[in-house]
């Protein structure tokens, strides 16, 4: 290894030396080479002016070894665990990870998925809410009771077809209560499956929520016998029931569920980090294992983790490059010609009125409120889930002018998106427009048609991101660049051209059925982002989204 690197992984800075090896480490590489056997028992000091953490052993006092006493050799496939292990803790770690960990579902394994397939495929064939929601005489709840059978019956078929033993134990008794744990535990996997994967289940999830919801009413109860509904398997669950909660408080979980993010970097760096991630893994596993949940267990915690790290990359950070390109190219206190903000109420379908200063801040709000949001994402998920399989939350089935829907009260997400609406106020100054957020009402009916509106942000975002971030690209095409500067006046008036348009036209309060549902309420900022999308096939610079890989904003539908 170079001079000054760790001798293991030759790629961090050494930051102690072992006594024993005499050998350069850096501390995730020691821990993990000295978690057992006798070298276990190693110790060490720290190179001046390296930093330690509280993982790593207690070091020698003045080059002597600690006490030893009598170990295993390092075969320990016999070592009996202990049920908890104790650790010195990080509190400032913790409290993050704890949090967070309680609203994050647990990756699904492979038998699992297994069990998800079965579920869509008896999703995509049941009618249940073209059955159930309607306005009939006859009696709803017996339609709901025999919807529900009809999708038990149906899982039960397809386990049989694809696991004939498991399947023939199943239907052994045709009651189905006397399975019940296998259908909470069938439709717990397609919830955790789709709050993990927001753009999977598009058509089938409504399906399942509402089916489990109409499964909590007490006469559909009283008819079936059983519950549908299991809480949902997070990572805070999965650790608290294995003993090992001290995993969200150490140090090295940082390193172990970050996402390993490929721009602007070489190769080497690429894989100097995910060795350093793998390496953090392989060391948290092993040193937080006990007889109740083994590494395997831990480390799918840990990657859960990583999923939600995954997850606000792809949804939240697209917030964030939208606020640098609005501080970086507009001002509120200058306005630059040809790249005004300002909307008038009436004209090109705005029916808001803000001059440049008022619509720069309207716009910054809304794209801070919506990545406040998606940072919490999991959580407002985990909550909106809670308030429609509530029993005691009952709803209307109401036609609100976009069909029949089911209009229902959600306290908890309520309560959560007013903390973060006034975060956002206090964080920014001052506000713009309506502060009301509609829920529960024919706007936003309930709990689902909230989450699916807020699911749309990254939809609506990242292609424009994309667009933005790939002009660079097309135009080392000599032909192209030709066309954007005649046609643009060049690669930076054409991006500014892009994001005067969105900034302006997708926060107008337009995109409503009528004038008093448009304007600038919290959902109401949506809205008119969506009306924006609709209309991208008529503006100039289409032919550029086109040219960057364009296919359109409503993503895919599986």
């Amino acid at each position: 290894a170079l001079k000054g690197m760790c001798v293991e992984c030759e790629d961090q800075p050494a930051c102690l030396t072992c006594n024993e090896c005499q050998e350069d480490f850096c501390e995730v590489c020691f821990n993990a080479q000295h978690r057992k056997g006798k070298r276990k028992l190693h110790s060490f000091v720290a190179i001046p002016g390296a930093t330690l953490s509280l993982t790593a052993p207690k070091p020698a006092q003045n080059g002597s070894a600690p006490r030893k006493t009598p170990v295993a050799e390092d075969d320990d496939e016999n070592e009996e665990l202990p049920d908890a292990v104790p650790v010195p803790l990080q509190s400032a770690t913790g409290d993050y990870f704890l949090e967070r960990s309680r609203y994050i579902p647990v990756r699904l394994a492979l038998e699992e998925r297994k069990y998800l397939r079965l579920l869509e495929a008896a999703l995509n064939v049941s009618e249940y809410t073209d059955k159930v929601d309607i306005l009939a005489y006859t009696g709803k709840a017996k339609r709901m009771f025999a919807q529900i059978k009809d999708i038990c019956a149906i899982l039960s078929g397809l386990l049989v077809a694809s696991d004939y033993p498991a399947g023939q134990n199943l239907v052994r008794d045709k009651n189905f209560d006397e399975n019940a744990l296998f259908f909470q535990r069938i439709f717990e996997i397609g919830r955790r499956h789709k709050i993990m994967n927001p753009e999977k289940m598009r058509a089938s999830y409504g399906k399942l929520v509402y089916l489990l919801q109409d499964s909590m009413i007490p006469d559909v109860h009283d008819m079936l016998q059983f519950d549908c509904v299991d809480p949902i398997h997070t990572v805070y669950r999965a650790l608290d029931e294995g003993c090992a909660l001290a995993v969200l408080k150490d140090e090295a979980i940082h390193v172990a569920t970050r996402e390993i993010i490929p721009e602007s970097k070489s190769r080497r760096e690429i894989n100097a980090e995910i060795k350093q991630k793998e390496r953090a893994i392989e060391y948290i596993a092993n040193r937080y294992r006990n007889g109740t949940m083994g590494p395997d267990d831990i480390k799918q915690c840990l990657y859960s983790i990583g999923d939600n790290h995954a997850f606000l990359r792809q949804s939240r950070d697209a917030c964030d490059k939208m606020i640098l390109y609005l501080t970086n190219f507009f001002s509120p206190d200058r306005v630059e010609k040809g790249y005004d903000l300002t909307i008038v109420g009436g004209r090109g379908g705005a029916r808001l009125t803000h001059d440049h200063a008022h619509q720069y801040h309207y716009v910054l709000q809304s794209l801070t409120l919506w990545r406040e949001i998606l940072h919490d994402m999991f959580k407002i998920w985990y909550l909106a889930e809670t308030d429609l399989l509530e029993s005691s939350n009952p709803y209307r089935l109401r036609d609100t002018g976009q069909g029949l829907n089911r209009i229902q009260s959600a306290p908890r997400v309520g309560s959560v998106m007013r903390q973060i609406l006034v975060q956002t106020q206090q964080k920014l100054g001052n506000w713009v427009g309506s502060s009301v957020i509609h829920l529960g009402d024919h706007n936003v009916p309930n709990a689902l048609m909230f989450i699916d509106k807020y699911t749309q942000v990254p939809r609506i975002l990242n292609p424009i991101v994309l667009c933005l971030e790939k002009i660079g690209d097309i135009i080392k095409n000599p032909d192209l660049k030709k066309y954007i500067d005649s046609t643009f006046g060049g690669e930076s008036r054409l991006r500014k051209i892009i994001l005067t348009d969105f900034f302006r036209h997708a926060f107008d309060g337009s995109g409503a059925d009528n004038f008093f549902d448009a304007g600038s309420c919290i959902d109401g900022r949506l809205t008119s982002a969506w009306n924006w999308c609709q209309q991208i096939e008529k503006k100039s610079y289409f032919p550029v989204f086109l040219l960057t890989g364009f296919v359109g904003f409503d993503g895919r539908w599986e």
